[in-house]
C-alpha cells in the first residue's frame, strides 16, 4: 500500500514565471487540445507578437464576463493554461491562430505592461501515468463509453473520434481530451479545467458527458417524430392521389364537405352561367378533383375557375330612363358640349322604345384638357351606370386586350375582361382613353385586337385568350378618347362613331372658371366662398394672358395657384381674412403674363402674313416672313418645315414669277432677288398645304411693297394656277384666330361647308371671306397702293366674285 500511494503522489509545482498574457472571452483550453483562435484587441496582439519573438508560451486563460472587451484581473479566472503558437495569420482586423494547449497554470498575479498583460504564473504539473487500481480502470472504461455513446448521438462528431484516444495514457489526460470535445458553456468547462485531482476529474466529465448523451438522444427522438410525421402527410398525400385515381375509376364524386373542390362546385352551381360557361367549369372542376392539391396546375386552374365566375355574365344593371334628369346631370357636370350630349340623350330615348339596343361606340376628338375623360364618367353618371378607365396610352402588347393564354406563367385576361369584373356589371360605361397613343411591335398590334372589341357586329361572343370563352360585350357602352383621329387606324376609325370636341371659346372657359374651376380648388384648399373672391376682370386676363390652350387645364393650375396665395394670407390673418383678386392684382400674384399678343401683328407690316394652323392640340395662328436680299434669285426655307410645306413656298413663289407683271413687279428683280422665308416658332416643326395662299402674300407683299392687314388672318392651298383648295380644321383654326384677336378670315370657298360646325359664340364676332383664287386673297389681304387702281386681268373674270359670309347674312 505505501508503494502504491507513493506511485500516486501527484509532483509539486514549479516556480512561479512571468509569460504574456492572452484573455479569451467565451473559450477554454484544455491541456493537449489543438484550437483555432482569434485575436483582434490591441493587447492581446501585442502578447502573441512577444510570445512569437521570444518562442515562449502563451498563459490562456478564460474572461468570467465575455462581454468585456478590457477585463481587469479580477475579471479573469485563476487557472489557465501555458499554450504554444503553432501557426499565426496574419488579417487586416487581427491575427488567426492556432494553439496547442500543453499545462495547466496556476495565476499568481497579472502586470500591466505598457502594450500587453503579462501574468506571474505557477506551472501544475500533471500525472502521466497509466491508472492503478480496478477502481481507476473501471472509471477510465466508463468514461470511455459514455464517450463512445456521446460520439454516436452527436451528428457532427465523426466515429474516428473515439479510436483517436486509444493510445491516451493517464486519466487526467483521457478527462482533459473527453472534455474538449463537450458542447458545454464556458463556466462548466473552467470548472472542469480547475479538477486538479485527476480521479475527481474524470468523474466530473463522466457527469457531464451523461448529461449531454440524455440530451442528444432526446433530440434525436424529437427529430425522429418529426420525421415521421412528414413521412405520414407524405404517404397521405400519396394515398389521396390513389383514392383520386380510384373514384375516377369508379366514376366517384366523393369529396369531403367543406373541402375547396366542393366549394368551387357550389359556387358554380349558385351562378347563373351561360351554357357554354358552365360546361367549361364543370370540365376543369373533374379535372381539378383528379390532380394532386399542391400541385401546380391545380393552382392555374383554381385561378382560372375563380375568373370564370367572377365575371359578370348577363348581370347587367338597370339604365336611368329620365330623360329630364340625364340632362340635368350632363348640364350640371359641363359647360357646352352639346354634340355628345345631345347623342347621349337619343341613345337613351331609343333604349326608352327598344331595350335590346347595343351600347353605341362614341369616340370624343378633341385637344387635351376639353373634357373628354370626365364626359365619360357623366355620361356613366347621366344613365346611372357603373364607370371604368382602361388606359392605352403606349400599349403595345395585343395581349393587354386579349389577355394571355393559359399555358403561360403568371397569366391573365385582357384589360376588357379585368374592367368587367371591376364593374360587377355586363352593361358599364367602359372609357378606352388615348386610343390614338397605341402602338405595334413584335409582340402584335393592339388596335387590330380592339377590332373584335368594339364591332357591334362580334363583340357579342367577344373571346378572351385566357378565358376562351365568348363572353358577350354588346350592352357595354364603349367611349373612346383621343387628340388626334389620324392616330387611330382606318380599320378601327371605321367602327367608331367620331365626335368632335373643339377648343373652348374665351366665354366658355370664363363659365367654366365659375361654376366649376374655381368652387372646386375652394374645396380643396379649404376655403369658404367668402373668402376668396376673384372678379371677372381677372379671370378674363388669366384666360388671356396666363393661358394658351383649347381647354381648361392651365387655367386650372393658375387658379389653383391663387388659392394657394389666398390659403397662406387666411392662415396668417385669421378666418376673417378676404382675399381678393382683380385684373390688375395677377402679376403680383402670378408673376408677368406669360402671353401676349404680337404687337408688331397689330399694324400692318410688309413682307409678314397670317397665317392659321391646325395641331392636335387645337388651332394656332402662325406669322410667315419673308425677306429680300440682292443674289441671284435663290430661295431659303427655314423655321423647321415638312416637305409639303417646302413645296407649298416652291409654288407660290412659281406663281408669283408667273404674274409678276400683273403684280408690278419686274421679271429681272426677281432674277437678282433672293429670298428667305421664315416661319416663327424655329423649334416647333409645321406641314402641310393650307399655308399656300399665307406664303404667297407675304412674297408678293415682300416683292410690291404693299403691307398686309393686320387684322386679317388666312388658310388655304395654292396651285400654280392660282386656285385655292379647300382645308381642313377650319372650326380649330377660326377658334384660334378670334382667341388672337382677328376678326375677318380668308378662307376657301370650298370650305363653305364647315362654317355651319362654328360655335355660335364665334360667329357673331368672326367675318369669313370665300375665295376662289389668289388674285382675290390678294385684293383682300393687301394694302391698296397710293397711286390709281389696278385694271381687271381677262383670267380674274373666271373666278367666281368673293363671298363674304356672316352669321345670319352673306354678302358678295
Amino acid at each position: 500500500m505505501a508503494q502504491s500511494a507513493r506511485a500516486r503522489r501527484v509532483p509539486r509545482e514549479r516556480d512561479p514565471l512571468e509569460r504574456p498574457l492572452l484573455p479569451l472571452k467565451d473559450v477554454v483550453v484544455f491541456p493537449n487540445q489543438i484550437v483555432p483562435l482569434f485575436v483582434g484587441r490591441p493587447r492581446s496582439i501585442a502578447a502573441v507578437e512577444e510570445a512569437s519573438r521570444g518562442r515562449m508560451p502563451l498563459v490562456l486563460v478564460a474572461q468570467r464576463n465575455p462581454l468585456q472587451e478590457d477585463p481587469a484581473p479580477d475579471g479573469l479566472y485563476a487557472l489557465g493554461v501555458t499554450a504554444e503558437i503553432v501557426q499565426v495569420l496574419r488579417l487586416p482586423d487581427g491575427l488567426r491562430l492556432i494553439v496547442e494547449g500543453k499545462q495547466r497554470a496556476r495565476i499568481e498575479g497579472v502586470r500591466d505592461a505598457s502594450e500587453t498583460l503579462r501574468a506571474k504564473v505557477r506551472v501544475v504539473p500533471e500525472d502521466e501515468r497509466p491508472p492503478a487500481g480496478r477502481e481507476e480502470e473501471a472509471a477510465l472504461r466508463s468514461l470511455l463509453d459514455l464517450f463512445e455513446e456521446y460520439v454516436r448521438l452527436h451528428p457532427k462528431l465523426p466515429l474516428e473520434t473515439v479510436q483517436s484516444l486509444s493510445g491516451v495514457e493517464g486519466l487526467g489526460r483521457m478527462a482533459d481530451i473527453v472534455a474538449a470535445h463537450l458542447t458545454l458553456k464556458s463556466a462548466a468547462k473552467q470548472e472542469l479545467l480547475e479538477k486538479d485531482d485527476p480521479r475527481a476529474r474524470v468523474e466530473a466529465v463522466s457527469r457531464a458527458l451523461n448529461a449531454e448523451n440524455q440530451v442528444l438522444a432526446l433530440e434525436r427522438q424529437i427529430n425522429g417524430r418529426v420525421r415521421k410525421r412528414m413521412e405520414k402527410h407524405q404517404r397521405e398525400a400519396w394515398l389521396r392521389e390513389q383514392l383520386s385515381a380510384i373514384q375516377q375509376e369508379l366514376g366517384s364524386k366523393g369529396e369531403e364537405p367543406g373541402s375547396e373542390t366542393a366549394e368551387l362546385k357550389a359556387r358554380v352551381a349558385a351562378k347563373k352561367l351561360p351554357k357554354e360557361p358552365r360546361e367549361k367549369a364543370l370540365k376543369e372542376l373533374a379535372r381539378l378533383e383528379r390532380m394532386a392539391p399542391l400541385s401546380a396546375e391545380a393552382t392555374v386552374v383554381r385561378t382560372y375557375l375563380d375568373w370564370i365566375l367572377a365575371l359578370p355574365w348577363g348581370s347587367a344593371g338597370r339604365d336611368k330612363g329620365d330623360l329630364a334628369t340625364a340632362e340635368r346631370v350632363l348640364a350640371e357636370d359641363h359647360e357646352g358640349l352639346e354634340k355628345p350630349k345631345t347623342r347621349v340623350l337619343e341613345y337613351l330615348a331609343v333604349r326608352q322604345l327598344k331595350a335590346d339596343l347595343k351600347g353605341p361606340i362614341l369616340c370624343l376628338i378633341g385637344p387635351p384638357g376639353v373634357g373628354k375623360t370626365s364626359l365619360a364618367r357623366s355620361i356613366a353618371r347621366a344613365l346611372g351606370r357603373k364607370f371604368e378607365r382602361v388606359s392605352l396610352g403606349g400599349v403595345r402588347d395585343e395581349a393587354e386586350i386579349r389577355g394571355h393564354r393559359r399555358t403561360y406563367i403568371g397569366a391573365l385576361p385582357g384589360r376588357v375582361i379585368q374592367a368587367l369584373k371591376r364593374a360587377g356589371t355586363s352593361n358599364p360605361v367602359l372609357l378606352l382613353d388615348e386610343v390614338d397613343k397605341m402602338a405595334a411591335d413584335f409582340r402584335g398590334d393592339p388596335a387590330a385586337a380592339l377590332l373584335e372589341v368594339l364591332d357591334p357586329e362580334q363583340n357579342a361572343a367577344f373571346t378572351d385568350h385566357y378565358l376562351d370563352l365568348p363572353f358577350d360585350l354588346s350592352r357595354v357602352l364603349f367611349v373612346c378618347t383621343g387628340n388626334d383621329l389620324a392616330g387611330i387606324p382606318g380599320p378601327l376609325r371605321d367602327r367608331l362613331e367620331v365626335i368632335e370636341i373643339p377648343g373652348y371659346l374665351e366665354q366658355e372657359k370664363l363659365g367654366i372658371a365659375r361654376r366649376f374651376l374655381v368652387p372646386r380648388q375652394l374645396g380643396e384648399h379649404g376655403l369658404r366662398a367668402d373668402q376668396f373672391i376673384v372678379d371677372e376682370g381677372a379671370l378674363r386676363r388669366l384666360v388671356r394672358d396666363y393661358t394658351r390652350e383649347a381647354g381648361v387645364r392651365e387655367l386650372d393650375r393658375q387658379i389653383a395657384a391663387l388659392c394657394r396665395k389666398a390659403t397662406r394670407a387666411v392662415v396668417e390673418g385669421g378666418s376673417g381674412t378676404v382675399f381678393r383678386v382683380d385684373a390688375d392684382a395677377l402679376p403680383g400674384l402670378l408673376g408677368v403674363p406669360r402671353y401676349s399678343r404680337d404687337q408688331d401683328q397689330r399694324r400692318p407690316l410688309v413682307g409678314v402674313a397670317t397665317g392659321l394652323a391646325w395641331t392636335p392640340t387645337g388651332g394656332e395662328t402662325l406669322a410667315v416672313e419673308v425677306s429680300l436680299a440682292p443674289g441671284k434669285g435663290a430661295l431659303l426655307i427655314t423655321g423647321r418645315l415638312g416637305d409639303v410645306m417646302k413645296e407649298s413656298a416652291q409654288a407660290a413663289l412659281s406663281y408669283l414669277k408667273a404674274h409678276a407683271r400683273a403684280l408690278g413687279v419686274r421679271a429681272d428683280a426677281l432674277a437678282r432677288t433672293d429670298v428667305h422665308i421664315h416661319v416663327p416658332e424655329g423649334a416647333t416643326p409645321k406641314d402641310g398645304p393650307s399655308a399656300g395662299i399665307t406664303i404667297a402674300t407675304a412674297l408678293a407683299s415682300a416683292f410690291t411693297g404693299r403691307a398686309v392687314r393686320h387684322d386679317l388672318a388666312m388658310t388655304g392651298e395654292l396651285t400654280l394656277r392660282g386656285r385655292v383648295l379647300p382645308i381642313g380644321g377650319l372650326k380649330e383654326k377660326s377658334l384660334a384666330a378670334l382667341r388672337e384677336g382677328v376678326t375677318t378670315l380668308v378662307v376657301p370657298r370650298g370650305n363653305r361647308k364647315d362654317l355651319a360646325e362654328i360655335p355660335d359664340e364665334a360667329r357673331g364676332s368672326l367675318s369669313w371671306r370665300l375665295v376662289s383664287s389668289m388674285d382675290q386673297v390678294l385684293k383682300l389681304a393687301l394694302e391698296p397702293r397710293r397711286a390709281g387702281p389696278r385694271r381687271l386681268r381677262a383670267d380674274e373674270r373666271a373666278f367666281p366674285a368673293v363671298e363674304e359670309w356672316r352669321e345670319g347674312a352673306t354678302q358678295h
